[in-house]
This record gives C-alpha cells, structure tokens and sequence, in this order.
C-alpha cells in the first residue's frame, strides 16, 4: 500500500467534490484518522504532506505523541471527563463535545495550563442510541452556555459521525441538516464565537460531506487500509 498514493487520491475526490460544490478545494482540511495504525505508517502520511491527524482514544494519543512527526492532533473519539487531563497539552482540536459537564472539565484543566482549547459540538441528528452527540435543538444552547461561563473553551464549530449507510447518498440529508445548524449556530452574536469548522464525512462519504458544506473530514481507511486491531500500536 501507498500511502502517498492513497491521500493524492483522496485529495483530487475533495477538489473535485468542492468544485461541483462552487466551493474553494483550498478551504477543505483532511484530518488523517490513525485509529490502531503505527507511528511509523503516521510518519509515511505527514511525510506525504497530511497536517493533521485524528485519534479516537486518549489512550493512543498518549502512547504515539512522542514517535510522531510534528503535526497538529485531533480527538475526534468520545471523550470522558476523567480523561480529559492526559491531552489538553497534546491536541488543537476536540470533536466530541457533547455535554456542558465535559465542556467545564476541558475549561478547568486547559486553565490550570494557561491557555485555551478549541472545540466542536458533536450533533447526533438521527438520534442513533449508540452514538454521542446532542440533539439538533441542544446545540445551540450548549453553545451559548459555554460562551457565557467556560472563558477558555472557544467553540469552532461542529461535528456530526453520520449513520452508516452503504449509499453515501442516503446520508446526504444528515450532512445537509447539520450544514443548515452549523450557519444557524454560526449567527450568534458573541466576541468569543469563532465559527471556522463544520466536521463532517469519513473514508466512505466524505465527497457527499463536502458538497453539502463540510469543510474538515476525517479519513483513515482510505489512507491506511483496513484497521488491525490485533496490531501493536506502538
């Protein structure tokens, strides 16, 4: 496998999804997903020119931060409040906001440190039980709770993990729906609100995710093959 290959690949389907979108290539991100793969296939991929990349588990981010190229992290997985102290100092970027409780937790251990953390609400507009993510109709709350009482939590945006479908097309109504919060959400009249990303799309749909407005995805398959969850991650 070439994983050179793999992302020149993945980034002309983004260009020319972005295009048939009347949209710049230029403004779409690709977060590298790293789920169970080595820091030595990571490396390969920062190598190839991948700027970021996406954990699911704080407990990878720990063990591979110190074997990995210089690149900006995201926790893009389910994050528990317990855990939250073991990457503050390590990622850019947290997905998986989905509560207040959480949010506060990040605010009280990014104080202790001196500085802020950028996040996204996660949306879960299917209500799918297995899945994280506050309903549509929560997020703008959240939103404005944490602007009024969490000063080092700066809210960027958000994400949505669509449900699984095996015709990209049968979840495009999902990416159209958080697109339609995200430029709602996006209005609230506050100093502290910075609205940059709208994180939507993985390996299987990322070109529909794009021409309904995602402006960061989340690849790994595509990059790395399939996950070997019997393989060493370090």
């Amino acid at each position: 496998m070439c994983i050179a290959e793999n992302i020149r690949k993945i980034e002309e389907r983004m260009k020319e999804a972005a295009v048939r979108a009347g949209r710049d290539p230029e403004d779409v991100l690709l977060v590298a997903v790293t789920k169970t793969h080595s820091p030595e296939a990571i490396n390969r991929a920062i190598r190839a020119g991948i700027t970021d990349i996406g954990e699911n588990k704080v407990q990878e981010i720990v063990e591979k931060y110190d074997s990995v190229l210089p690149v900006r992290w995201h926790m893009i997985g389910h994050l528990q409040t317990n855990k939250v102290k073991y990457i503050v100092d390590k990622v850019s970027l947290i997905h998986s906001v989905d509560s207040f409780r959480l949010a506060e937790e990040i605010d009280r251990r990014v104080g202790k440190i001196g500085r802020t953390m950028d996040v996204l609400i996660q949306v879960n507009p299917a209500g799918e039980a297995q899945k994280s993510g506050v309903a549509p109709a929560e997020a703008e709350p959240l939103i404005r709770e944490i602007l009024e009482k969490l000063p080092n939590v700066r809210v960027r945006g958000l994400m949505l993990v669509a449900p699984e479908a095996d015709d990209p097309e049968d979840v495009r109504k999902w990416f159209r729906e958080v697109r339609n919060l995200y430029e709602t959400c996006g209005k609230i009249r506050d100093p502290h609100l910075d609205f940059r990303w709208l994180s939507m799309g993985m390996s299987h749909d990322f070109p529909v995710a794009v021409e309904e407005g995602a402006n960061l995805i989340r690849v790994g398959t595509a990059i790395f093959g399939a996950r070997d969850y019997g393989a060493p991650r370090v």
